[in-house]
């Protein structure tokens, strides 16, 4: 098959590579109809994170079961389906207990910018949308693979209720979903760090009611104004910088909540600090599994739109042009057609 594959930093390709084969009973085959670049894939792709070269990218898609294992039972060749980036058998301890990412069976996509992709624990992890989506609610539909789950989370973890001031840090596919994470969720206020004019227009689209673009203790000052020197309730850290969750924590009011989804790099987080403000940290790798019941319907009724997210559209063999493109900041997010 055709997958998008790594070699070193920014050295992206598409070559052949061998199809997936099932290893495992519980195993399926999906076939990729659409998958995009995670704002995590850039972590690899400029070096930030250990990479073996050769292996294939991409941990998003949605598509067709094409083969299941034997004791797959709930899944059906044919079906067209969401696949959460993090596989999980959802009747573990965790799973029960609402933390499928951290699933006693997890699992991971490897191939979702490729023509084909493994899943491990069909059953638990692939969710169907009852047919093929049309084709206006496929980036929709795709977003719940992992970035519109990923942006609930923080706003789950962060404690977010109607009424609330939320500001969310960072401008990202994730960031901007938990935007919308946030509205839906009733908050009165909603404030989006960002300096770029195309993401602060999807993030206004997506309920933002003010746009901070000052950084570090710039932006704390601002949005204390806002707040009248109080802090807002709840805070969705998007980013996984230091920098990032330092602003997270500062920004969030006494008996707030922060809720962090970013994949940390070189954070430090301060007891002290914490301790003094009284302000808690939650959340983690998304438990996608575990929102898609929620998340899925309102995609299909059209009653949110979290595909806005994408603002490029590329073939397969283009990918490396996608990765340059949101590297550079030219694009939120890209989606991939095999």
């Amino acid at each position: 098959m055709r997958a998008t594959t790594i070699h070193g930093a920014r050295d992206i390709r598409v070559d052949e590579v061998p199809d997936p084969t099932l290893r495992r009973p519980t195993d399926a085959i999906v076939r990729v109809t659409a998958g995009c670049i995670c704002g995590s894939d850039l972590w690899p792709y400029r070096g930030e994170n250990p990479i073996r070269p050769g292996a294939t990218i991409g941990h998003e898609c949605i598509g067709v079961v094409e083969e299941i294992g034997s004791e797959v039972r709930d899944v059906r060749v044919g079906d067209f389906v969401v696949v959460p980036f993090c596989h999980c058998d959802n009747t573990c301890p965790h799973c029960l207990n609402g933390a499928q990412s951290v699933c006693t069976n997890l699992g991971f996509t490897a191939s979702g910018q490729a023509e084909y992709a493994l899943v491990n624990q069909a059953d638990g992890s692939l969710v169907s949308t009852g047919g093929v989506p049309d084709a206006d609610l496929v980036p929709s539909v795709l977003a719940l693979s992992d970035v519109m789950p990923t942006g609930w989370h923080a706003a789950v973890s962060a404690g977010v209720k109607p009424g609330d001031t939320v500001v969310v840090v960072g401008d990202g596919a994730v960031g901007l979903s938990g935007v919308l994470a946030a509205s839906v969720m009733g908050a009165e206020r909603i404030i989006a760090m960002s300096r770029h004019e195309p993401r602060q227009a999807v993030a206004r689209s997506f309920g933002a009611t003010h746009v901070v673009s000052a950084r570090g203790d710039d932006a704390v000052a601002e949005v204390r104004d806002l707040t009248d020197g109080v802090g807002v309730d709840a805070t969705l850290e998007c980013v996984g910088t230091n920098d990032a969750m330092t602003t997270a924590i500062e920004v969030t009011r006494p008996g707030g909540g922060v809720g962090f989804v970013g994949a940390p790099h070189g954070v430090e987080l301060s007891a002290r600090r914490l301790f003094d403000k009284n302000v808690g940290v939650r959340g983690g790798m998304a438990p996608v599994r575990r929102y898609l019941p929620e998340l899925l319907p309102m995609v299909l009724d059209r009653r949110i739109d979290p595909g806005q997210v994408f603002d490029l559209t590329l073939p397969l063999e283009e990918s490396p042009d996608g990765y340059r493109a949101m590297d550079e900041r030219r694009a939120i997010k890209v989606l991939l057609q095999p």
